[in-house]
């Protein structure tokens, strides 16, 4: 079963489009959307696990030149 999270990235001034153009090499992220205001892009991403997303985000994001800070929500299933 994957994991789901939308990770936030928030951008260095004029980094935008070099940050999107890195993160869409990375196949674990599926959409990534640069948006007004903070945080400049919004990205989901499906994992295997818990663990992974902890890699994706602190070692292959944070790695990126231009990201200054990310806020990573899982995302899970409301059951009635």
């Amino acid at each position: 079963m994957m994991e789901s999270a939308y990770v936030l990235i928030n951008v260095l001034p004029g980094q935008t489009f070099n940050v999107k153009k890195l993160l869409e090499e990375i196949d674990e992220i599926k959409t990534i959307d640069a948006c007004w205001g903070k945080p400049d892009i919004f990205a989901r991403v499906e994992v295997t696990s818990q663990e992974a997303l902890t890699k994706l985000v602190l070692t292959r994001i944070h790695a990126i030149e231009g990201v200054a800070q990310t806020d990573t929500h899982l995302v899970y299933t409301l059951e009635e």
